[in-house]
């Protein structure tokens, strides 16, 4: 079944002094799709589909090596690692927090070069590593700033990263003008040409790979590094894949990213060498547009039942909560660290991941709750309003709620909003309109559903952690966010 694909839209840069927040792209929704394997046909949902067709032959080049300055001042480093939100002590957690917590440190270099037409660039770089050098665990997570401001899959994929000792990169590839307005003196001079983002992916990560002395990890012994991104900085993963990841490489022609994981993203991935490992969320595959390019040898299509866009669970603009329906407390995070972890596992260790299930979906608006049916929404779900198939999680199989997609802004708009939102309610904009539409919502299961599901809260504390462990030994879950999925239940009071 052919279906258009359609191009997100590129986020608001909201910057303000020590905190970048998404008020995003407002995704619209693309391609997504059932359970299909290589060779076979549509499975449940319908959603069938080409797969990657081979490349046009490129003429391959040498990246050159940029030059890279650790940048101390003038000033204060910008810190685009956005503030947590600490659902349990309702206060905000800085990243100086964060970092402290994983013994990790955040360090700026500006590096300088030119493009493939000629034009000079001079850009910034930030490295998110542990202090001591010793906890590298030879993997790199890099991807392009978000036009926001944050690097998101590093941040949403935190405690997993920072716990094994992954490094982040994160890449300025748009325009420095959020960085020069606040903080002239330190960014004045950086230059972004347009049309520039996949020469600085490249050159960066070939400085990375590199034994240039100007490599800030030159001597800590990187052995395989992908590029990720979500939502506008997965557009700028995914259009580096399609159009620079075969033609601009390291020295005997060898990739520059060992892989690529895009994600709250959609579209097609060409036929390239290196794994890539797309992940769309419940918001560009709940009006039926899922992609339906099957998995191939390269490719792995993993919809996690439950994912939102944005993990509103954690990010501070949502407190106090600027939406209609309640924000989603769904640990985005944790599924994402999952895709993460085998994605690195493929590109380090060789060893292919499963196929999944896609979302289920079944075209009939007619079938579901209103608040479903309003909003558009064919999913296929079941008798507590949670999507069939995707992989699985305690969140959806052992259930309290439902996650629906999407939020929207309460009306009238709250008085007290986050001072993000706040400042960007002028003029005519609507940021909680922009803010919600991110955002999975949640509705409590009844009392009478709850009861037929559990004797008392502890029968649900023992039937999550039960299924936390089967989802471990499938594969689906990781050990390290066990503890957290088990507190988090035993909280619940079922009433």
């Amino acid at each position: 079944m052919n279906r258009s694909h359609r191009i997100p839209n590129l986020a608001f840069l909201v910057l303000v002094p020590n905190i970048a927040t998404l008020f995003g792209q407002l995704p619209i929704p693309v391609p997504g799709q059932p359970p299909v394997q290589p060779g076979q046909p549509a499975g449940r949902g319908g959603r069938g589909g080409r797969g990657a067709q081979p490349a046009e032959p490129v003429k391959q080049v040498v990246a050159p090596i940029p030059t890279a300055v650790e940048v101390t001042g003038p000033g204060d480093f910008f810190e685009t690692f956005m503030d947590d939100w600490d659902d349990i002590k309702k206060t905000q957690i800085p990243a100086k927090a964060t970092y402290a917590k994983f013994n990790y440190e955040a360090k700026e270099y500006v590096i300088s070069g030119a493009t493939s037409a000629g034009a000079p660039y001079k850009t910034r770089i930030v490295i998110r590593k542990p202090k001591d050098n010793a906890k590298f665990n030879g993997l790199i997570l890099a991807e392009s700033m978000h036009p926001s401001g944050n690097p998101w899959v590093f941040h949403f994929t935190q405690l997993y990263a920072m716990t094994t000792g992954v490094i982040g990169l994160e890449i300025l590839t748009t325009t420095p003008a959020g960085l020069a307005a606040a903080n002239p003196s330190r960014y004045k001079d950086l230059v972004v040409p347009n049309g520039a983002a996949n020469d600085i992916l490249a050159q960066a990560g070939a400085l990375i790979k590199s034994d240039h002395q100007d490599n800030p990890l030159l001597g800590l012994g990187v052995r395989k590094m992908i590029l990720a991104g979500s939502s506008a900085s997965a557009a700028a993963a995914q259009n580096y894949l399609s159009n620079a990841h075969m033609a601009q490489r390291l020295a005997g022609m060898k990739p520059i990213y060992d892989g690529f994981m895009p994600t709250s993203a959609n579209g097609q991935i060409p036929a390239i060498d290196v794994p890539t490992i797309l992940v769309p969320t419940m918001r560009e595959v709940f009006a039926g547009n899922g992609t339906t390019q099957p998995d191939n040898d390269k490719l792995r299509v993993y919809e996690f039942a439950g994912m939102a866009h944005i993990d509103s669970r954690i990010a501070g603009a949502y407190y106090p909560d600027p939406c209609k329906d309640p924000i989603s407390r769904y640990p985005l995070g944790a599924e994402m660290a999952v895709a993460l972890d085998k994605l690195f596992t493929w590109v380090d260790k060789g060893i292919a991941p499963p196929h999944a299930d896609r979302f289920y979906v079944d075209f009939n608006p007619d079938n579901k709750p209103e608040l479903d049916r309003n909003k558009g929404s064919l999913f296929a779900l079941d008798e507590f309003g949670n999507v069939k198939g995707g992989i699985r999680n305690t969140y959806v199989d052992v259930p309290v709620k439902s996650f629906h997609v999407p939020d929207e802004p309460a009306s009238p708009r709250i008085s007290n909003p986050h001072y993000t939102i706040a400042a960007r309610r002028t003029g005519g904009a609507d940021p909680d309109a922009q803010l919600c539409g991110l955002a999975n919502f949640e509705i409590p299961l009844s009392k009478e559903q709850l009861k037929k599901l559990y004797k008392n809260p502890q029968d649900y504390t023992k039937k999550v952690a039960q299924r936390y462990d089967d989802l471990v030994k499938q594969g689906w879950a990781l050990p390290l966010y066990r503890e957290m999925v088990i507190a988090e239940a035993s909280r619940m009071t079922l009433q």
